[in-house]
């Protein structure tokens, strides 16, 4: 992003009552927060995030007691598609499209597996490398964090 859509996309924000906006594609990561006090610009190349395995404490609770420790294997090995952004997950292109994956999916380097909306753009989510879905890990239309997993996954 160039310098003069950078100093516009500030005057908006601070034009409005937006505390924080993050934005990020290919090229670039943009993170803008603002306070009473201060103004807080972070504008960065992306770095290779590694997916992590990570434990949700909600899920382990919903199933019974013999199933989580079945599935134990699976989420102390497996590898996530995060959130890039916060904002509104979606799993279909539109209302009435057919859904991007489903668990069992193999999914292609590139390949969209998710929509995540924010301030009314809707973000592709891609995956990173070839994999298997294994788990979906939120419901259509729910709100997701930067950084949260959407997906568990098998690398192939």
């Amino acid at each position: 992003m160039d310098v003069k859509n950078l100093r516009s996309l500030i005057k908006m924000i601070t034009d409005t009552d937006i505390t924080e906006f993050e934005m990020e594609n290919a090229e670039e990561k943009i993170l803008i927060k603002r306070g009473p006090d201060k103004e807080f610009i972070q504008v960065a190349a992306p770095a290779a995030v590694a997916a992590a395995p990570m434990v949700a404490p909600a899920a382990a609770p919903a199933a019974p007691a013999a199933t989580t420790t079945a599935e134990a294997p699976v989420v102390e090995s497996g590898e996530t598609i995060n959130s890039p952004i916060v904002g509104t997950f979606y799993r279909k292109p539109s209302p009435e499209a057919d859904l991007f994956v489903e668990v069992g999916t193999i999914v292609e380097a590139g390949q969209t597996v998710c929509l995540v909306e924010a301030m009314k753009l809707f973000n592709e989510i891609e995956a990173e490398f070839k994999c298997k879905i294994v788990e979906i890990l939120k419901d259509d239309a729910a709100p997701v964090e930067f950084g949260e997993p959407l997906f568990r996954v098998e690398r192939l």
